[in-house]
């Protein structure tokens, strides 16, 4: 074995502890294809704020060879998945090679490394099981990031976990604190558990960040299914049950990781109260504290804006906003075939297509949002866009119909390939940043923040991270929630009037009537995103809160 590791940079004193961070997904760059959505773009920041504070964390991964997918359109312009090989000249290829035991077989494992000075992070391990060794099935194992196959999903999480601890003994760099970057890497649990044999020397070495409220969000899988793909590490199914308090024959995901860690965190203080709200009175769960997602300001801000705020000069921020979504346009007219106007103004709404989300919140009320559409005194101009999973078929509906509805309405544009790039030019053309998920449904909704970075105005309800950013009409403007426990249809009803409420009475018209004022939204949003909401603040209190 030729590779060896010792950390790259010189670490800064307030930051020496030892931190293996695991996350099924890193959203670093727009050449990286190992990410999905919002947890990806969350670590990406993360681990570029660890290399700016000259933290000692080391990332752990798995080097996807199809990446998420790549999305593309059909003929009639509704919404494709393309799996295509990804090829990565700037990670460095170790000759690392080890096992990890699938399913009572042995699967052989490489890593490939991505130094600190290509992209500014953290050092970051990349796994993958694509191997002369192996069979055609262990190499699938690092083909798809969330691959729907439910033994797929749980052989990644074998070799993300225990892949990554035997990684880091194998590179002699053992780490004081195991961070589980959500449940996906619970095997780390379990083979560490292996080794010692105690809970409480367990709890000393894990956290546990959780990232959704959503049910579907957190996993449920058959104790049995689990034992047989070897999630446990040979520990016997009693012992398991004893460890985990788990009554029954599933094994809860997210129980699990909040009771044998020794400290949890939601990532906002309105997810954390939910939590423990959910959570709060199961046994022996771990204490779960607030840390707030954030976005590295250095990788998203509008080096420009920020100069033209520092030195107060308002013509210049219009004049930036107004080439930054000529831009953004040139990619509508390419992908969509409309030529928008700078001077209109334009709401995006991009994220990933889920349920609780909400993209379709417009169509609720149809004659109102043509009514909108087609106001020829105050225009306005739409952009959606965002990635279902590939398997969620109720996702690309809404997707497919969005597009067919926005074929009648020549300044209405879905745009595809929703990845780091297009959210940069999306964040800095778009006028609103449109968030309208169901109340209590958002655990911190991150892509807010890197908009208010670029000058755009958030538009949401309060949820997330939101309520700890937003003051109406100074810096944002708040849609009204309505009352969680009404039914989900008269919820997206109000929460849909709500919206057009403060759209057409008080969004458009300010933006029309009193730029001015306007631009002193922008200028506070800008101003008011820092230092809560950039990656640095988060990655600080990591180690004061839950490191430490």
């Amino acid at each position: 074995m030729s590779f060896s590791f010792s950390h790259p940079y010189e670490v800064d004193n307030k930051y020496k502890k030892k931190v293996a961070y695991f996350s099924m997904e890193y959203g670093i760059d727009q050449s990286l294809k190992t990410y999905a959505g919002g947890l990806g773009f969350l670590s990406g920041s993360h681990l570029r704020s660890a290399y700016e504070l000259k933290q000692n964390i080391v990332g752990i991964g798995i080097l996807w060879k199809y990446g998420y997918y790549d999305q593309v359109r059909k003929q009639d312009q509704t919404m494709d998945i393309l799996f295509q090989e990804k090829v990565y000249g700037f990670l460095t290829k170790t000759d690392l090679v080890f096992n990890i035991t699938v399913s009572g077989h042995q699967v052989a494992v490489t890593a490939y490394y991505l130094p600190p000075e290509v992209f500014q992070t953290a050092p970051i391990f990349f796994l993958s099981t694509d191997l002369p060794e192996n069979d055609y099935l262990a190499k699938t194992i690092s083909h798809k990031l969330y691959d729907p196959n439910p033994e797929a999903k749980i052989a990644a999480s074998i070799l993300l976990g225990e892949g990554g601890v035997k990684l880091l003994e194998l590179l002699n760099w053992t780490p004081a604190i195991y961070h589980l970057n959500e449940s996906h890497a619970l095997p780390v649990a379990f083979y560490l558990y292996s080794k010692h044999k105690s809970v409480e020397k367990l709890k000393e070495q894990l956290v546990f960040t959780n990232h959704t409220p959503e049910e579907s969000g957190n996993q449920k899988t058959s104790l049995r299914l689990l034992e047989k793909m070897g999630v446990f590490c040979e520990i016997p199914i009693t012992e398991i049950k004893a460890i985990t308090k788990t009554e029954g024959e599933e094994l809860n995901h997210t129980l699990t990781a909040l009771r044998l860690s020794g400290r949890a965190n939601g990532v906002s203080k309105v997810h954390q109260q939910t939590l423990c709200k959910t959570w709060g009175g199961e046994l022996s769960i771990c204490p779960i504290l607030s840390i707030t997602n954030a976005q590295n300001f250095k990788y998203w801000h509008d080096k420009d804006l920020y100069e033209a705020l520092e030195k107060s000069d308002e013509k210049k921020i219009r004049e930036i906003k107004l080439s930054r979504k000529k831009e953004l346009f040139e990619i509508v007219a390419d992908q969509c075939g409309e030529i928008y106007n700078e001077n209109i103004i334009t709401i995006v709404f991009a994220k990933r297509f889920t349920g609780y989300k909400r993209a379709n919140l417009f169509f609720q009320d149809m004659d109102r949002f043509h009514s909108l559409v087609t106001n020829k005194n105050r225009p306005v101009q739409i952009i959606w866009a965002g990635k279902p999973y590939p398997m969620d078929y109720v996702g690309i509906g809404v997707f497919d119909k969005i597009i067919e509805i926005s074929k009648t309405y020549s300044n209405c544009s879905v745009l595809v390939g929703y990845e780091l790039k297009l959210s940069k030019l999306l964040k800095r053309g778009s006028d609103v940043w449109l968030n309208v998920p169901r109340i209590k449904c958002e655990a911190s909704g991150t892509s807010g923040m890197a908009a208010a970075m670029n000058g755009s105005i958030n538009v949401g309800i309060p949820d997330g991270w939101f309520p700890e950013f937003a003051k109406d009409k100074i810096n944002s403007f708040i849609v009204k929630a309505c009352d969680e426990n009404l039914p989900i249809h008269e919820q997206d009803e109000l929460d849909a009037k709500n919206m057009y409420d403060i759209l057409e009475n008080e969004v458009i018209p300010m933006y029309y009537d009193y730029q001015n004022r306007w631009v002193e939204i922008i200028k506070n949003g800008m101003k008011d995103v820092l230092p809560d909401f950039d990656s640095n603040r988060m990655a600080r209190e990591y180690y004061e809160k839950m490191y430490n």
